[in-house]
């Protein structure tokens, strides 16, 4: 009984201890979030898009479409890829279709492409990048003057209907292979 009671003050110190180095642990992991920036990147490394590797850097930059990067210290954490349409698609043939219509109007009005970007993929290296380019986008394209939608072109997985809903987006449409959500 009385090795209990000596052992009980050390495990109780034990446990507040190892409350500390675990909370500073957590500041630790998350911090780069802080310093990171979106950036617009020329290319990016498709074969670590696990959404869709099949579209090459091309695909990725013409006609007005746009990669965007989280960066902190000079390494890439997070990866967008959108386009600019003045219409929601339901297929990635239907977004390349899309999108080069908004281009080529935008080449008789003054260059503003689209009305709505459409995030059509976005992967994370690191542990809450996807939340935060997420974020960062949105506040980009609101302070924009000519887009006023952020909508997705996601596939029709538990992911991407988990990760959009945690992150504030609504659902409007499922497609015969995709699915579209909205942040607002």
């Amino acid at each position: 009984m009385k090795k209990l009671k000596t052992l009980k003050p050390r495990f109780k110190a034990r446990i507040r201890k190892n409350k500390q180095i675990l909370k500073k642990e957590i500041r630790n992991f998350f911090i780069w979030i802080k310093g990171a920036e979106l950036v617009n990147l020329k290319e990016c490394n498709t074969s670590e898009d696990p959404v869709r590797p099949e579209l090459n850097n091309e695909f990725r930059t013409s006609y007005g479409r746009k990669i965007y990067g989280v960066k902190y210290k000079g390494e890439i954490y997070a990866v967008m890829c959108f386009a600019f349409t003045n219409q929601i698609p339901k297929s990635v043939k239907e977004l390349d279709k899309l999108s080069k219509d908004a281009f080529l109007q935008s080449a008789l009005r003054d260059q503003k492409v689209g009305k709505i970007a459409v995030a059509y993929t976005v992967w994370s290296k690191k542990k809450g990048g996807g939340k935060l380019i997420v974020k960062q986008v949105f506040k980009m394209i609101k302070k924009s003057n000519h887009l006023n939608r952020l909508i997705t072109l996601s596939p029709l997985t538990e992911m991407a209907t988990k990760f959009h809903f945690r992150n504030g987006a609504k659902l409007l449409h499922i497609n015969e292979t995709t699915q579209n959500f909205e942040y607002k």
